[in-house]
């Protein structure tokens, strides 16, 4: 089922391996707060873990899976693979329901080239979901991320999509977002860099804004960060990013930017790696901690980061382990409102929101027409 090529990149683990409504984005006042009953047993908070997740299942905001898979001679997802951190049944057993697939690349190409790799992993993506129809489906909107779930299928989320694939181009964007597309990462462009947007970049957001392709500016320079964050109409997200303020990671997020992001109900997705979070679960609850204290509940997510070559905390080592993350914040108090925003409720509102915005915008505002050339001439 795929091209023998490379050895497929190594993902460890740091340690040995020890439905919302319609409208997700509101969750009901009917659930109250839960609280910790203090040396509540490990056993009982996981077994409440699963019960949550089963109505409340994540939805993941970063999955290197596509890249992964290019490497691998022959897999089967549905039964389960071996060979990668992420499989149907895993998934399952996770209770993950919607899954963002990354089309990152671990060395990026420039120009021309970046372009073909990324139609390729797009191309491979589909492939992929349609070998595999009765565990996943290729979604676009809000509304088809629910209707997967409730036809028991994992929704498969195109982006992000690294910026240079664009080439410089308005025309790719909107080829790249008809093909399925629905988020692309702004940092390391011309048009993005530790200045802060151009004209031509401020013209590619408005452009991303008219077609529901979201912003990614996880890694972008805080001067993108924040005229990304002024310039959306719709929330800015940042696909892999915990708090800089626990962890001096670059790609972790300083806590200004976070409450700025938290205003602009913007979304923190944070990623299960040691590298920017810790090499235990009770690491990556503080940084979740962290960005609920200083951006608010609604501003916060997962990014399991998994099949990216990231080496994972303990327990976290695939994408079957999210109850023991979940277990970790309800043992430290967190409501089941809380918790139904970061694991479904927000990834919900973000999406709908660009829908909208997509369909408003189309109906006052033509395709872009702008040039690189014309806006940034010096």
């Amino acid at each position: 089922m795929a091209d023998l090529q490379d050895d497929i990149p190594t993902t460890t683990e740091v340690g040995e391996d020890d439905g919302l409504p319609d409208d997700p984005g509101s969750v009901p006042a009917s659930l109250d707060r839960v609280h910790h009953r203090p040396g509540q047993p490990a056993g009982e908070l996981l077994e409440r873990a699963h019960a949550l997740l089963a109505d409340h299942p994540v939805a993941d905001g970063y999955s290197g899976l596509p890249w992964a898979l290019r490497h691998l001679p022959w897999y089967d997802l549905e039964l389960g693979e071996a060979a990668v951190d992420t499989d149907v049944p895993r998934l399952r057993e996770g209770h993950v329901a919607a899954l963002f697939w990354s089309l990152h690349l671990p060395e990026q190409p420039d120009g021309e080239r970046a372009v073909t790799v990324t139609l390729e992993q797009l191309d491979l993506v589909r492939s992929v979901v349609e070998a595999h129809p009765e565990g996943l489906r290729l979604v676009r909107t809000a509304g088809q991320v629910i209707d997967a779930r409730n036809c028991g299928r994992v929704a498969v989320v195109l982006g992000p999509a690294p910026g240079a694939a664009l080439d410089d181009s308005l025309g790719l964007l909107r080829i790249f977002q008809a093909l399925g597309l629905r988020v692309l990462t702004l940092a390391d462009t011309a048009w993005a860099g530790s200045f802060g947007l151009t004209r031509f970049g401020e013209e590619v957001v408005r452009e991303m804004n008219r077609l529901g392709v979201l912003a990614d500016v996880s890694g972008a320079a805080p001067d993108t960060v924040e005229r990304t964050i002024a310039l959306s109409k719709t929330p800015v997200l940042c696909s892999r990013s915990a708090a800089r303020a626990l962890r001096p990671h670059p790609a972790n997020l300083p806590d200004e930017l976070l409450a700025a992001l938290g205003r602009a109900k913007g979304l923190c997705m944070v990623p299960l790696t040691a590298e920017q979070t810790g090499p235990t679960v009770p690491d990556v609850a503080d940084h979740l901690d962290h960005v609920r204290d200083v951006a608010g509940s609604d501003c916060v997510g997962l990014s399991g980061t998994y099949d990216s070559g990231a080496v994972h905390p303990r327990d976290l080592a695939d994408a079957s382990r999210y109850p023991h993350l979940i277990a970790e914040l309800l043992r430290r108090g967190w409501s089941e409102t809380e918790l139904a925003l970061l694991t479904w409720g927000n990834v919900q509102r973000v999406l709908r929101s660009a829908d909208f915005v997509a369909r408003a915008a189309q109906q006052r505002r033509e395709a872009s027409t702008a040039k690189i050339t014309e806006l940034d001439a010096s």
